[in-house]
């Protein structure tokens, strides 16, 4: 069965603005909240629908994934949106949304962390230096992280002002009728417990730090600034719950002699006017040790010469990128007076003259042909 554009779900044309596109998911979830229609599956899918419509047009990323490929790509293969997520995690969005918690919508509809009785521990954040060599291959890197974790010895008991449902309820009089207000119990942060005894040393929510070896696998293909989650490797939450994620920030160390530009890498060789004109095979860094290539007699300094396949894979499995080398015929700054008598004899023969032939690419050819344009 084929998926509802997202544009559709939500009423919105695709020259939306976030704040329009925003204002229009409000619409669509209250229209559509389980708690406005109980048992109804029908309104439930529909909201799913809505927050996972939202969760890609609300990134500008995965929108601009959305609107080049549609409903074919975004992340391994697929959007991860509303259909995948739990409801906790939608509620928790809805509530967001309205303002986060303490606004009004997130009273009405229990919205936010407040409807579930467990709480969530806070994210971690590293950043990931990689090799060009790491970024081509995928690499499993092996680091340290300092996790706040539940300490031995703490105990808890039930909370008595939420009698352990994490959530304090009353009747709510709205625009949209009487409702059930749903917030997060102040007293225990909705986790329904508070620590009964603490070892000495351990912190009022019951955590201490502790070092973890964590092994990350990174897939070839990421670039500079991208941003990878590990769930469940962040922080614990305090008096039980669910722990937030690792997030690993993607930076790439400069390599000396290669450039990568998308998927392609790029080498500038330089050669000499002897070279160039009689022709010479080099060797040329490339990913994974070096490569030697032809170089035709008569090469115009300038040239580009595609290694097809020897650039990056890209991340989402759709090929592999080139290498381009950019020639560029050296020419010597100081010359002996032997080299010197040696050039003057040569300089006004015939073939020393510029000129170009049709099957001479100039620049502006070799641009449209780099930038895929022919």
């Amino acid at each position: 069965m084929s998926k509802r554009d997202y544009y559709e779900i939500l009423g919105v044309n695709k020259s939306a603005t976030p704040e329009e596109i925003k204002k229009a998911y409000r619409k669509v979830a209250i229209q559509f909240h389980p708690d406005k229609n109980p048992g109804n599956k029908e309104a439930e899918e529909k909201f799913k629908e809505a927050a996972e419509a939202y969760e890609v047009l609300s990134d500008g990323d995965k929108r601009a994934q959305y609107d080049r490929f549609g409903h074919s790509r975004g992340g391994n293969g697929g959007f991860s949106g509303g259909h995948h997520m739990n409801m906790d995690d939608i509620f928790s969005q809805f509530g967001d949304i309205f303002g986060g918690h303490g606004s009004p919508f997130d009273s009405f509809f229990g919205g936010g962390s407040g409807r579930s009785s467990q709480r969530r521990g806070s994210n971690l954040r590293i950043k990931l230096k990689l090799t060009l060599d790491e970024v081509a291959n995928g690499v499993e890197k092996k680091i340290k992280v300092h996790r706040l974790i539940q300490a031995e010895g703490v105990t808890f008991k039930t909370c008595n002002t939420c009698q352990g449902n994490g959530q304090v309820r009353k009747v709510v009089n709205t625009m949209l009728g009487q409702m059930v207000s749903a917030t997060t119990c102040p007293n225990c942060g909705g986790s329904g417990q508070i620590i009964d005894k603490r070892p000495p040393g351990v912190d009022s929510s019951g955590l201490t730090s502790k070092e973890d070896l964590i092994s990350i696998r990174i897939p070839a293909g990421v670039a500079e600034g991208m941003q990878l989650s590990m769930g469940g490797k962040g922080n614990e939450a305090p008096g039980g719950g669910i722990p937030g994620d690792l997030l690993i920030l993607i930076e790439v160390q400069e390599d000396k002699e290669l450039r990568r530009d998308g998927n392609n890498i790029i080498y500038e060789l330089h050669i000499s006017f002897a070279d160039a004109a009689l022709g010479t095979s080099v060797e040329v860094p490339s990913i994974g040790g070096k490569v030697r290539i032809k170089i035709d007699p008569g090469t115009q300094s300038g040239r580009i010469l595609r290694l097809r396949g020897k650039g990056l894979k890209d991340i989402n499995g759709y090929g592999t990128g080139d290498q381009l080398i950019y020639v560029s015929v050296w020419t010597p700054k100081k010359l002996t007076a032997e080299e010197k008598a040696a050039l003057e004899k040569l300089k006004h023969s015939p073939n020393f003259q510029p000129r170009p032939d049709e099957s001479e690419k100039g620049l502006f050819d070799r641009m449209k042909e780099f930038f895929g344009q022919e």
